[in-house]
């Protein structure tokens, strides 16, 4: 995977603040479209969104709701990581969280940034 380029999108705004949720599953997902690996690094409050139900109300404008770009970007292969030191700070369990989430902490994060090429935070 060192030889292969990386995205990496860091998403800390959580469900009161979904004008910055779509953007990161959209643009992970195109990355996997282009052959990019992508992952979306779930810290402080952008944990909340990977909850299991959350996903499903959460919704703006006439766009669906944020469930959908979560399940188009797994099915393209898109790595979901959850920050496990804001789970704990935050008071949650691994078990509350959708299929397919990962859990790391600030070891993680930083060897994701050093191995993207680029990353965007939301």
């Amino acid at each position: 995977m060192a030889d292969r380029e990386r995205l990496l999108y860091v998403v800390m705004s959580g469900p009161e603040t979904p004008e910055k949720l779509y953007a990161p599953f959209i643009l992970a997902t195109a990355a996997k479209k282009m052959d990019i690996d992508a992952t979306i690094f779930f810290m402080i409050k952008g944990i909340l969104i990977m909850r299991k139900g959350v996903a499903e109300v959460i919704k703006m404008g006439n766009m669906p709701p944020l469930a959908e770009f979560i399940k188009q970007a797994q099915e393209e292969g898109v790595e979901f990581m959850i920050c496990e030191q804001s789970t704990q700070i935050l008071g949650l369990s691994r078990g509350e969280y959708i299929e397919g989430c990962k859990f790391g902490g600030p070891i993680t994060l930083n060897d994701l940034m050093l191995s993207s090429k680029s990353a965007l935070v939301f």
